[in-house]
C-alpha cells in the first residue's frame, strides 16, 4: 500500500489539495483507491485498510508499507516501533507487515507505479466537485478501467486474476478500534495555546471567545489539534526539542474566510473608486497569487485612518504604472504626510504631484576636456626629457 497527494481544480478553477490512499494485491494487481481532504493520521490509515478489506472481499497475509509516521515512529536498527494506534490494530486485524528500507524501490515499486498511474490516468484534468464525488468516480474508474483492462505488465486482466486469488486471502471481518478522545484545551486570545511549556500557533478564529477549546493529541512526534465536537483536525505541529518556545505557522495568521473574490470585492469597498479599486488588486492577484490574501490585508492596513483623497490618488497612480505591490502602494501613500514630518534641510520629491524642486533641475559643471590633455601632454613631455 502506498499514499499520494495530488493538487486538482474545482469548478471555481481554485486549487484543492486531495490525498488518497492505494492498495494493490501483489499477484493480480487488483487495487482499491480511497480519497480524503485531509492528511492522513492513523485513525484515517486505519479507516482506509477496513474500506479497502471491504473492497477486496478479504485480509492480505501480508502487506508492504513504507516508513511512513502514521504507522512507525522508528525503525530502531531493526526492531519496529509502531504508534500506539495502529500497534492495536494490527493485533485485531491479523496481518504480517514489512516495512521497506529507505531508498529501496524494488521493495515496493509495484504500488508506487500505481500511485504514478493513479496521478496519470484518473485524475490528470479532472475537476474536484467534493470528496464524495471524487470517491464515486474513483470506485467507477476501478470498475471500468484500473482493475478491467489488461494490466501493461502482466499482460491478464486485474479482476479476472483477483477471482482466483480471492480464496487464498483471510476472511474480513470488521474491526474498528476505540478512538482516543482528545484533551481539552483552552484557546488563547491570541489564537494559541499552551501545552507543556510551548506555544503553538492555532488559524485565526479559532478564539471565539471565553471558553473556547480544542482537541490535542500527540501522534508520532506531532501535536495534532482538532475540533472538540467532531475530531476534525485543525492542524498539526512537529513538538520541538525543549522548553519556552513558539512555533506558529505562517498562514495561521491569514483571515481565509470567504473566496478571494469575496476579499477583493470588500477591500475595494474601503476605497471611494471601487472599480478602479477592483481593477488594481485583480493585478495583484495576477502578479501574486500565492500571496494575495496578505496582500489586500497590507492595503486594508494601510488605509485605515488616511485622507480618501490621498488614497484615491495613490490608487490612480499604481494603477497607471502598473505597480502591484501591497508594500510600494504603502510607500507611495506614506509620501503624501512627509510635509510635515520632513528634516531640516531634506527635500521630498512627491511623485503624485508632478512638481520637482528647482534644485533638481540644475546642471552640474562640466570640466574642460582640455585641462585633462595638457596634464597628460606635460607628463609626455617630462618622461622625454
Amino acid at each position: 500500500m502506498d499514499f499520494g497527494e495530488y493538487n486538482m481544480r474545482n469548478t471555481s478553477g481554485n486549487r484543492v489539495k486531495v490525498f488518497f490512499f492505494i492498495i494493490t494485491l501483489s499477484r493480480s494487481r487488483y487495487k482499491y483507491l480511497w480519497f480524503i481532504d485531509s492528511y492522513f493520521t492513523s485513525l484515517l490509515a486505519i479507516e482506509a485498510h477496513e474500506k479497502a478489506f471491504a473492497y477486496i472481499r478479504g485480509v492480505p497475509m501480508e502487506i508492504v508499507y513504507d516508513q511512513d509516521k502514521v504507522f512507525m515512529v522508528s525503525e530502531n536498527g531493526g526492531d519496529l516501533i509502531l504508534t500506539d494506534t495502529f500497534r492495536a490494530y494490527t493485533r485485531e486485524q491479523s496481518f504480517d507487515l514489512y516495512f521497506c528500507r529507505k531508498s529501496d524501490p524494488e521493495s515496493k515499486g509495484k504500488v508506487e507505479n500505481v500511485v504514478r498511474y493513479v496521478k496519470r490516468n484518473f485524475l490528470y484534468n479532472r475537476t474536484f466537485h467534493t470528496i464524495e464525488t471524487l470517491n464515486d468516480e474513483a470506485l467507477g474508474w476501478l470498475g471500468r478501467t484500473a482493475n478491467a483492462l489488461p494490466h501493461g505488465v502482466t499482460k491478464k486482466e486485474p479482476f479476472s486474476e483477483y477471482i482466483i486469488e480471492e480464496p487464498y486471502l483471510t476472511p474480513y471481518k470488521p474491526c474498528f478500534p476505540k478512538q482516543a478522545v482528545p484533551d481539552l484545551y483552552a484557546v488563547r486570545k491570541d489564537n494559541s495555546i499552551s501545552y507543556k511549556g510551548n506555544f503553538y500557533s492555532l488559524p485565526l478564529g479559532t478564539y471565539r471567545g471565553k471558553g473556547s477549546r480544542v482537541g490535542l493529541q500527540v501522534e508520532a512526534g506531532e501535536l495534532i489539534i482538532s475540533q472538540p465536537e467532531d475530531k476534525t483536525e485543525i492542524c498539526r505541529h512537529t513538538i520541538p526539542v525543549g522548553m519556552g518556545q513558539k512555533i506558529k505557522k505562517t498562514d495561521h495568521s491569514r483571515d481565509k474566510t470567504g473566496s478571494i473574490d469575496e476579499r477583493i470585492a470588500k477591500a475595494a469597498r474601503l476605497f471611494t473608486q471601487e472599480e478602479m479599486a477592483i481593477s488594481w488588486m485583480e493585478l495583484l492577484r495576477k502578479e501574486k497569487p500565492r500571496y494575495i490574501r496578505d496582500q489586500l490585508d497590507m492595503v486594508q492596513k494601510a488605509i485605515e485612518g488616511v485622507d480618501p483623497k490621498k488614497v484615491d490618488l495613490t490608487l490612480q497612480y499604481c494603477l497607471e504604472k502598473s505597480i502591484c505591490s501591497a508594500s510600494d502602494f504603502k510607500a507611495i501613500l506614506d509620501l503624501q504626510d512627509t510635509g510635515t514630518k520632513q528634516e531640516p534641510g531634506t527635500v521630498i520629491m512627491n511623485p503624485l504631484s508632478g512638481k520637482m524642486p528647482e534644485n533638481a533641475l540644475i546642471r552640474p559643471e562640466k570640466s574642460n576636456i582640455g585641462e585633462y590633455e595638457d596634464i597628460v601632454n606635460n607628463k609626455k613631455a617630462e618622461t622625454n626629457n
